[in-house]
């Protein structure tokens, strides 16, 4: 069979394809990045969030990050044997679990510092043009979101 060149499913013209060879190779150029910091790339998502603000809830951080619980679970428990973060118990709800920055984890930040620009260089893409593309993957998240009409 022949494709034409507006054959609606050829490969390359899909928008699903190209999010998850994005996402691929995107989070590959991290690693070499993130490897010196100890951290996975889930591993760094994590630590930002909690970089924001710690201590923050496993429900939080579940929302926050958009991961099940299920699976949060292993990456705080890999960050918490690393000493980045300590788990406990809310006093007020046995039901929650805190997540915390340790000291070692709040100073991890400042070595943090670099990664961004390290990724635009690896890249080779500014500031703008990556603000850009998330400005449309943010759309595109929140119209796959939406509840069908």
């Amino acid at each position: 069979m022949t494709e034409s060149p507006d054959d609606l499913l050829a490969l390359e013209r899909q928008v699903c394809f190209a999010l998850v060879v994005a996402s691929r190779s995107v989070v590959a150029a991290y690693k070499p990045i993130l490897d010196p910091l100890g951290l996975t790339h889930p591993q760094y998502l994590v630590m930002l969030a909690l970089w924001e603000r710690s201590p923050r809830s496993l429900g939080d951080l579940s929302e926050t990050l958009v991961l099940e619980p299920a699976t949060l679970s292993p990456l705080i428990k890999r960050l918490e044997a690393a000493g980045l973060v300590e788990r406990r118990r809310n006093p007020l709800d046995e039901r929650s679990l805190v997540i915390s920055l340790t000291a070692e984890g709040r100073a991890l930040r400042t070595r943090a510092l670099a990664v961004p620009g390290r990724v635009m260089e690896r890249l080779g893409l500014g500031v703008d043009e990556l603000a850009h593309a998330r400005d449309v993957l943010d759309g595109l998240i929140r119209a796959a979101q939406e509840p069908p009409q």
